[in-house]
């Protein structure tokens, strides 16, 4: 049975996920974390069954060659059965609109975009060359973030500076997340049972990384991420929007270089610089009572309030307002939150429906538009874009 192996790399723990090619049925997931440091944790769930285990100074070369063995010393998978490797890339500039066979040039082409996703990219592409190490045989495929995002009308692309910037070092909004809001945006149309052009559509993928996309006519028409991940909502350790002149602010005030302010925007700030203490919203909303805690998640309903309003007068009138990701699919108090906030605009909730619902309608049926939880989906879409290519 032939398969298609997703990995998702990150600066310490690469996540997979193993694909049957042909019903799209998930065989098997795995987690390696604290790759780098004295204890790695290697977890692998199949079958019904989760297995553990704790791999001292376990190193990324390693960590991808542990796959390979585990998928066959535990019976998922020989080498020969995977057709293809994808990996999630969130920087693919305006060259890259479709899922992509990685060649010696393309993966050049990923590094070279490391500007545009400096968190990112680096890690992704390194990821993608030890898995060609691994199986030199097998076609390493990537499937890119921004690629949802490489049709927005330009009035909302282009940045106001001076235009001779933009064209000559393509400057522009390439946003992220666009893997899962190509999937909520398939998945929400067939809920609805319309077309995807016919819809207008506010989708919110919210988790630790955070992010609004505007949809119309079946395509990406706003988003809140900017030239790299760091502009739009509140996120983990992310500060979202904020004023460009603070940069040479803290540099003087701090002694600090430009990029180590941009640092301190991407991994010191966001909801772990609000409260001091943690980046999960799990503690925060469990620790309202701190007044630190209380602001961080005011400020993250805050952000989140103020693009949905300022989409929905863009887009002219909404079909659905989807709230998706780790966050905004297992906090029933945020959808509730959001509806109270935005009950002036036509935005209402069943709240009895909200505390029990995975997927679908959360509004009750007078209402001027829907209110919907859609659970993403990244792997299963990136699965049905390289299946796509490889036909």
């Amino acid at each position: 049975m032939s398969k298609i192996l997703l990995l998702n790399a990150g600066s310490s723990s690469v996540k997979w996920k193993l694909f049957s090619q042909g019903n799209e049925a998930v065989i098997a997931k795995g987690l390696v974390e604290r790759i780098g440091q004295p204890k790695a944790n290697f977890a692998v769930t199949f079958a019904g069954q989760t297995m553990k285990e704790e791999i001292a100074n376990l190193s990324y070369e390693q960590a991808a060659q542990l796959i390979i063995e585990k998928l066959a010393t535990l019976k998922i998978a020989q080498l020969e059965e995977i057709t293809a490797v994808g990996h999630r890339v969130v920087a693919g500039g305006m060259k890259f609109r479709h899922a992509t066979l990685v060649t010696k040039d393309v993966l050049a082409e990923i590094v070279a975009l490391k500007d545009h996703a400096p968190l990112h990219n680096p890690m992704e592409a390194k990821y993608i060359e030890l898995m060609q190490g691994v199986m030199p045989r097998t076609p390493q495929y990537a499937v890119f973030d921004s690629q949802f995002y490489t049709d927005l009308p330009e009035m909302n692309a282009i940045f106001s500076i001076p235009y001779e910037y933009t064209k000559k070092y393509e400057i522009r909004r390439y946003g992220e997340h666009g893997i899962s809001h190509t999937y909520l945006l398939k998945r929400t149309a067939e809920l609805l049972n319309k077309p995807a052009q016919d819809l207008k559509l506010i989708t919110l993928h919210l988790g630790s990384g955070s992010s609004v996309a505007a949809i119309k006519d079946g395509r990406a028409f706003d988003t809140s991420m900017g030239f790299t991940p760091l502009t739009g909502l509140t996120m983990g350790t992310r500060g979202g929007d904020l004023d460009p002149s603070l940069v040479p602010f803290l540099m003087e005030k701090l002694n600090l270089s430009a990029s180590e302010v941009l640092d301190i925007f991407n991994s010191r700030s966001g909801l772990l610089g609000l409260t001091e203490k943690s980046d999960d919203m799990r503690d925060i909303v469990a620790n309202q009572a701190d007044p630190q805690f209380k602001l961080a998640l005011d400020i993250f309903v805050n952000r989140i309030v103020k693009y949905v309003g300022s989409y929905m007068a863009e887009l002219g009138g909404l079909d659905a307002l989807v709230v998706s990701g780790g966050i905004g699919e297992n906090n029933p108090w945020l959808r509730q939150a959001l509806a109270d906030k935005l009950s002036f605009l036509g935005l209402k909730i069943d709240s009895q429906v909200n505390e029990s619902i995975e997927e679908g309608i959360i509004s009750p049926e007078d209402a001027p538009f829907k209110f919907m939880v859609v659970p993403t989906n990244e792997e299963l879409e990136m699965v049905r874009q390289i299946k796509a290519q490889l036909a």
